[in-house]
């Protein structure tokens, strides 16, 4: 990989990041939104399916969207996101003097 050094680059980097930091935000609320209200059964409770002692809807948008995003969270942290110094190049010369 080459080195972020000039501030095109490093703009660059952070609307990259950002852009897909609010992707990820969204395909979470989806996620929670299809598997909470999307599958959701009508009726009383004593007619849904229930997973560890939870209504599935329940458990499939809040317990496994949550470790499943963490997980895609930490992926996309290690593949997209870099280590770069946001300082100004012209104070980091002067310093080098």
């Amino acid at each position: 990989m080459q080195q972020i050094t000039t501030e095109k680059q490093k703009n660059k980097q952070i609307k990259k990041e950002a852009c897909v930091s609010l992707l990820l935000y969204l395909a979470f609320f989806i996620w929670w939104y299809c598997t909470g209200y999307g599958i959701a059964e009508s009726g009383s409770p004593a007619t849904y399916r229930y997973i560890l002692g939870l209504p599935m809807w329940f458990f499939l948008s809040s317990v496994v969207g949550y470790i499943l995003f963490c997980i895609a969270s930490v992926l996309v942290v290690k593949i997209v996101f870099r280590d770069f110094d946001l300082g100004d190049e012209r104070e980091e010369k002067c310093h080098t003097r």
